[in-house]
């Protein structure tokens, strides 16, 4: 076995016949990486020495954070159905960049229309008139703050606690850019001054950690429940995390 891919495999946290639950690690593809980069579909099949392993949801290649994967078509056909029927609850930690006057306490809603672009593989938000995006709304809540020691400067680094409610293309990092808290190592949807920050602190992939994810086993319909601590060093002045 490649060594990357043993890398990989070392980050499984539950295993049965019907479903396989993994960590990946920032920078790792789920699916079809460049040639010669591990993925987790390739390790997964070597792993399990199968042709088949049914992915049942995604994160982005910079994104860390829990996956689970359906050994059988039966399981991959129920676990699917519970992701788009948002039954799978997904929790997610993001880094982000804000002013301090703009920190909102509490739980707040995000909701917007979101079009994905044909080229650049990239989202917006869209005016709702256009009839063209689609209703995208997530939750969240500010769990903690740290102030950037810089004379005269306002920004705070935040820990957002999200959670979805749709699942759409990239849909945390356009809605956090969007709403003024662009994810600190975000190149694509971040503004100047959070990559500018993010150049600083030399982050390598983006600060968002999907933590938390909880679904009915598709055999038995035990509820199953997976949390982890997010490792990105975007995080690290945050932990630990009490929430």
């Amino acid at each position: 076995m490649e060594r990357t891919e043993k890398g990989i495999l070392e980050n499984i946290l539950y295993e049965d016949k019907q479903i396989i639950v993994c960590c990946k690690k920032a920078g790792t593809a789920v699916q079809t990486a460049r040639l010669g980069e591990p993925d987790m579909e390739t390790a997964l099949k070597n792993y399990l020495k199968s042709s088949y392993i049914g992915i049942v949801h995604r994160l982005d290649q910079p994104v860390e954070g829990i996956l689970v994967f359906a050994k059988t078509k039966n399981a991959a056909a129920k676990l699917s159905r519970q992701s788009k029927g948002q039954i799978m609850n997904k929790k997610y930690y993001a880094a982000v960049l804000l002013k301090k006057a703009d920190a909102a306490e509490g739980q707040n809603v995000l909701v917007d229309y979101l079009q994905k672009e044909s080229k650049g593989n990239i989202s917006r938000v869209i005016s709702p008139d256009k009839g063209e995006g689609k209703r995208s709304e997530l939750s969240y809540e500010i769990v903690k703050t740290m102030r950037i020691l810089q004379p005269g400067d306002e920004r705070e680094t935040a820990l957002l606690k999200i959670q979805l409610k749709t699942g759409r293309h990239h849909q945390i990092r356009v809605q956090t850019a969007h709403a003024g808290m662009p994810i600190l190592g975000d190149m694509k949807y971040g503004n100047k001054e959070s990559k500018a920050y993010s150049r600083e602190i030399c982050l390598e992939n983006i600060a968002l950690c999907a933590y938390c994810l909880e679904f009915a086993h598709p055999v038995t319909g035990k509820k199953m429940f997976f949390h982890i601590a997010p490792s990105g060093k975007a995080f690290l002045p945050f932990l630990p995390i009490n929430s």
